[in-house]
């Protein structure tokens, strides 16, 4: 097996110290020439530093930690999650940098996880998602000196570095789009109240529905993002007779369209149904799914270059917004449109 180069071998063909050498890798102060010898042998080479020794020089770990507060199951039953950890994953390896990935499912073991997260040495920085509403965890993480930001929107987004997309006008468009159909009964099928996301898609379809003269009245019933609460939330919503249904999220919209299908009815002929999230392939739907496309893998690439700005010694909070796009598909009864890019 061939030896791996060091920074002595390094010098040794630049014709340069090994201190030299370092300083050139973690960026001190050399000469403009002696960088250009350093950096020529080190393409030559394909010299690549030990990534603990670089992180003792440099102070640095090149580690980026996501933090999950969510049961494993319930990640990786999510397409979600999938996405933003892709999106994420595909950015921190464009800077050079590792992902860790930090799960936990209930409070001690949050106290546990976040202690270590947070200790120095262990990662430069951290991105935290899927937090609810009053969630101690991002008041812990402002108490410490770990840069971090949030996927979502946080209680204080105003002192917060996060990245979001437009729930609440997502949720609009959903509803000016069924009143434009015709619906006069529509229904809600509403996202977790104790998260952000929930409250701001629930506030949005709302607020479409009475600039449009509509109100869904009773026809509301709140599920918890799995499939199996959007069929057990279309059962008990039938009994209303909606002639439509805003589901706020792909995974509940599914087991939605099961209930209707179960009932003998038919989509979209007797109820149309529009969700949120836009992560359900459509041919893996009958019919196919009219959604509200948020761009996950965009606000995870986001989410590390907003990091990196934070590791770096900025200061000023800033929440990052990213619009999203209706994809009219056959569960509303329209002419489907183009699908948006991916």
């Amino acid at each position: 097996m061939e030896r791996r180069l060091n920074l002595e071998d390094v010098g040794r063909r630049a014709g340069v110290s090994r201190s030299t050498v370092s300083r050139v890798v973690n960026g001190g102060h050399v000469s403009s020439e002696t960088k250009r010898r350093v950096e020529a042998v080190i393409a030559e080479t394909g010299y690549r530093p030990h990534a603990a020794a670089r992180s003792l020089a440099s102070n640095s770990t090149g580690v980026i930690g996501l933090v999950i507060p969510s049961a494993a199951g319930t990640l990786f039953d999510d397409p979600y999650f999938g996405r933003l950890i892709l999106g994420i994953s595909s950015a921190t390896n464009e800077v050079d940098m590792t992902l860790a990935l930090f799960l936990f499912g209930d409070g001690p073991d949050e106290r546990s996880i976040i202690s270590r997260v947070v200790t120095p040495g262990l990662v430069d920085g951290v991105i935290v998602t899927a937090t609810t509403r009053g969630d101690p965890l991002i008041d812990h993480m402002q108490g410490t000196n770990m840069p971090f930001v949030v996927v979502g929107r946080p209680d204080n987004a105003g002192s917060t570095f996060c990245v979001d997309v437009d729930n609440r006008a997502g949720a609009r468009t959903a509803a000016l789009h069924l009143a434009g159909l015709g619906c006069r009964r529509p229904a809600l099928i509403a996202a977790p109240s104790n998260t952000t996301a929930g409250v701001d898609r629930r506030s949005g379809f709302l607020e479409g529905l009475a600039e449009a003269g509509l109100s869904v009245e009773d026809r509301i019933v709140e599920g918890d993002w799995s499939q199996e609460s959007g069929r057990r939330a279309m059962d008990r919503l039938l009994a209303e007779r909606p002639d439509a249904v805003f589901v706020a999220s792909d995974r509940m919209a599914v087991g939605a369209l099961r209930a209707i299908r179960e009932a003998g009815l038919n989509c979209p002929g007797d109820i149309s149904v529009v969700s949120f999230d836009g992560i359900v392939p459509p041919d893996l739907t009958a019919p196919q799914l009219t959604s509200v496309v948020q761009p996950v893998t965009e606000v995870g690439e986001r989410a590390v270059r907003l990091l990196t700005t934070v590791i770096a010694g900025a200061s000023t909070p800033e929440h990052v917004v990213f619009p999203t796009e209706l994809a009219v598909r056959e569960s509303c009864g329209a002419t489907p449109t183009a699908e948006p890019e991916a």
